[in-house]
Formats: C-alpha cells, sequence, structure tokens
C-alpha cells in the first residue's frame, strides 16, 4: 500500500540566510556560560548580550542599522557583572529586561531611535534576589508585569510600574530553575528545573497545579514551555544523552501525549513556538541547524517537518514577533542567529505563488495592546492577548514611557481595613480625619514653642559665657 503523505501548509517552509550585507557584523558576542538565547528581537530593535570588561552590557541595534558595528558603539551597560538575559516587553517596543549575575534585575527605556549615548540608567532596579538572576520573563497579556527567576531558586513577580515584587515564590523549586514559560493568558507558568522536574504553577495562588518527576531521565538541561492548548512541549535528554522531545498534557501528567527521540548531540535544544501556526522551531545551541515540527491534535501530535541546515554553529537566538514579519513575502517567522563575531537573520518563508495576503498564514495575532493592568492582573483577573489583523502589515504606534510610582509605604493602611472603612463610616473617616489633623497641628505647634523657649535659655548663656569670658580677658 503507498504511504500517504500527511497535508500540511507548512510541509514546504523555506529558511533563508540573509544576504552578508543584511548581517550585524563585528560584534563581541557573550561567552558567558548560561543557556539563555543571548539575543532578543522586537519590530524596532535587535538587542545582543556582549563581552564587556568590568561588568555586564548588551548592544541594542535598530533593525535597519546593519552591517558593521563599530566597537565604540553605545551599549547599554549599567549592570555590576555579566548580563544572563534579556527579554523585550511585549506590550512596549522601548522597553527591555535584563538579569545579571549581579544578582539585580533592571529595566530600560531605550530612545525611539536608538541609543546615541551609553545607558547607564535603568528606568527601574529589582531588587530581591540573593543570587545571580538567569531569566526574565515578561507577561504576555498585563502591562508591567515581570517575571525573574534566580540562582537562589526563587521566582519573583515584579509591578514594574511601581517597583515591587509581589510575589515570591522560593519555596517552590529545590534546584536550579532552567527556564519559565507563561501561558496564553499568563494564569499559569511553567517551569523545567534540575531536579528533573516539570512543574505547573498558579504563581498568584502560589500553589502547585501539575507536576512531572524525570521528565527526561539524562542530567542535562531541559526546557518546557507551553502551549496555546494550554499542553505543555519540553526539550531534554534520556538516560542514553539521547535528545528528546515531549507533549504533556497538565491534567494527567504520568504519561506523555507525546515522545520522540532526536539525535545524540549535546546541545541544549531553545525551542520557540508559534501559537498562530502551532510550529515549534527547536535550536540547539553548538547546532548548526533549526528543526522545526508541527503539533497538531492527531497522532503523533508532534509532526516533524523540515530542518534548516547552515555551515556556521549557533551562540544563540533571537526569535521576531509575529507583527514585526513581512506578511507581502509569506515570511511565517524570523531567526537571529548568533555567531561568535555576527548575528546573521534567517527567514522562513512559505512559498507562494499569489502576491494577495495569505489569510491562511497570518490569522489574527497577539498585538502590542496590553489586556490587563498590573493591578487587575495581581487582584485575580485574566484577559487573552489583543489580538490584531496583519493584513496591511504593522504599523507601529507610539510607545508611551514607562513611568515608575514609588509607593509610601508608610502612608498605606491595610488595603483590607481601608476598604472596610469606606463601606461602614464613610462620614467618620472623614470627622477623624479633621480630628486627626487638629491633633498633629497642637503637636507641632507645642514643639515650635519648647524650641522658642529652649533658644531663649540658650542665648542667656551665651551672653554670660562672653560676659565671664570679658572678665577673664580684662
Amino acid at each position: 500500500m503507498r504511504r500517504v503523505v500527511r497535508q500540511s501548509k507548512f510541509r514546504h517552509v523555506f529558511g533563508q540566510a540573509v544576504k552578508n550585507d543584511q548581517c550585524y557584523d563585528d560584534i563581541r558576542v557573550s561567552r558567558v556560560t548560561w543557556d539563555s538565547s543571548f539575543c532578543a528581537v522586537n519590530p524596532r530593535f535587535v538587542a545582543i548580550i556582549i563581552e564587556a570588561s568590568g561588568g555586564g552590557a548588551f548592544l541594542v541595534l535598530p533593525l535597519h542599522k546593519t552591517g558593521r558595528i563599530d566597537k565604540s558603539y553605545p551599549t547599554v551597560c549599567g549592570h555590576t557583572g555579566p548580563v544572563l538575559d534579556i527579554d523585550w516587553c511585549p506590550h512596549n517596543d522601548q522597553v527591555i529586561a535584563s538579569g545579571s549575575e549581579d544578582c539585580t534585575v533592571m529595566v530600560w527605556q531605550i530612545p525611539e531611535n536608538g541609543l546615541t549615548l551609553s545607558l547607564t540608567e535603568p528606568v527601574v532596579i529589582l531588587e530581591g534576589h540573593s543570587k545571580r538572576v538567569g531569566i526574565v520573563a515578561w507577561h504576555p497579556t498585563a502591562r508591567n508585569v515581570l517575571l525573574s527567576a534566580g540562582c537562589d531558586n526563587a521566582i519573583i513577580i515584579w509591578n514594574v510600574g511601581t517597583g515591587e515584587a509581589l510575589i515570591n515564590l522560593d519555596d517552590m523549586h529545590s534546584d536550579m530553575i532552567y527556564n519559565v514559560s507563561w501561558n496564553r493568558n499568563g494564569s499559569l507558568i511553567c517551569t523545567a528545573s534540575k531536579d528533573k522536574k516539570v512543574r505547573v504553577i498558579d504563581p498568584r495562588k502560589q500553589e502547585l497545579v501539575a507536576e512531572k518527576e524525570k521528565a527526561h531521565e539524562g542530567a542535562r538541561p531541559m526546557r518546557a514551555i507551553f502551549l496555546a492548548d494550554g499542553n505543555v512541549f519540553t526539550t531534554g535528554f534520556s538516560r542514553m544523552s539521547e535528545r528528546q522531545l515531549a507533549l504533556w498534557n497538565p491534567k494527567n501528567m504520568q504519561e506523555p501525549i507525546a515522545l520522540h527521540e532526536m539525535d545524540t548531540s549535546n546541545g541544549v535544544l531553545l525551542p520557540f513556538y508559534d501559537p498562530d501556526t502551532s510550529i515549534i522551531y527547536l535550536c540547539g545551541k553548538g547546532d548548526s541547524s533549526i528543526r522545526y515540527f508541527e503539533i497538531t491534535d492527531e497522532s503523533p501530535y508532534v509532526h516533524y517537518l523540515n530542518t534548516f541546515s547552515s555551515k556556521e554553529p549557533q551562540r544563540g537566538m533571537g526569535y521576531m514577533p509575529k507583527r514585526g514579519l513581512d506578511v507581502n513575502k509569506c515570511e511565517i517567522a524570523r531567526f537571529f542567529k548568533l555567531h561568535e563575531r555576527k548575528c546573521e537573520p534567517i527567514i522562513m518563508t512559505v512559498p507562494r505563488k499569489s502576491d494577495l495576503f495569505q489569510d491562511d498564514l497570518y490569522p489574527d495575532t497577539a498585538g502590542p495592546e496590553a489586556a490587563l493592568e498590573a493591578e487587575e492582573w495581581f487582584e485575580g483577573k485574566n484577559a487573552d492577548p489583543v489580538l490584531i489583523s496583519l493584513k496591511h502589515g504593522y504599523i507601529p504606534g507610539k510607545n508611551r514611557d514607562l513611568k515608575v510610582v514609588r509607593k509610601n509605604v508608610l502612608d498605606s493602611k491595610p488595603t483590607a481595613n481601608r476598604k472596610c472603612d469606606l463601606i461602614h463610616a464613610p462620614q467618620k473617616t472623614a470627622d477623624t480625619a479633621s480630628v486627626q489633623n487638629e491633633a498633629k497641628l497642637d503637636e507641632i505647634l507645642k514643639e515650635i514653642k519648647s524650641i522658642k523657649d529652649t533658644i531663649c535659655n540658650q542665648d542667656e548663656r551665651i551672653s554670660k559665657l562672653e560676659q565671664q569670658m570679658a572678665k577673664i580677658a580684662a
């Protein structure tokens, strides 16, 4: 019997590296031994972690600034230790967060046209980790919510707008956290850890929703990411050090939905996921290829599509959000591959004869508008991403500046009490406020009087002393 080949519009996805003059050349890519992607991209900028003496730094280049990058090009260099991870804010293309070996997370505002001077002053410094911070990840739908994870095995969720740490998950992990991924609406996170466990956590309730021990038997680092349908996709190693990928249902993590062995290379597989097309791209650190798979509801669930191969191994990889792609060329993904001394964009296209907009390749995708404010999310609200159409290409709007409002902790009463007060006795609170004000005024007047008395006494004392001195001198 003739084997029927599975139909898929992505079977012939075609990857191509851009020409040399469209690469970013002469960049000293970071040599830190850390398994992050070292690169973050959005429709305006590409950011790359670089080697820096006396601290940590990363480059932020406007996308059009290709060619050779001058050694004196300004950097973002406020950290005192090497930068380990960077992530662009999904709701503001000029805001980027960085985590570093100096135990801090910093949030930066990049000028609209890129840097003209080195940036040393972040908008806010988030301090709360006791060891180096290797992971930073913005919330997908709530504005100004940032997650960080450090080698102290703690995950902290910050309200960047106020600079406060509002959730601290410091007893969930007994060993180093390899990666953290938000789900589609940001109500759950999944983590992969050195203790070989994959965990699904509700961060606001601080509860473990699901857990799988030995998701992959091997000792080398794993990765776990959420898919749009709520399933979890993992990459790791078997006991024989073969690279594996697996698909799990968090409601029942006894057995994987699918488990595939790949090869025996020892590079950690970094997964990049496109929720619109259900394609996962796997880029191994130190590999010279990108493999891609389609996730469907029918067996074997994870379908191998193709491999893009090149000669040079990759040190890191940046992945462009959907709204940064060229829809006129049927581009469905763009990677920014880091070599030792350069960054090379790789464009993935689906060959089509027609020049018309291809609706099936570009369903509405997550736009830059936040669905929730930080406070709403922390109070328990959830919302899916606000979707936009790419029919006429994405035109970046004006981003609002990130402002950090410092709350005076001393002023605020516990919120619960304050709510009760307002409900039961609004008049009473106004009265008590005026009484309190009068009492304060009395106190201040008394204090001023006692200060005046003290000054008078001192004056008398000084004049007496002066008289005595005059007598002695005579």
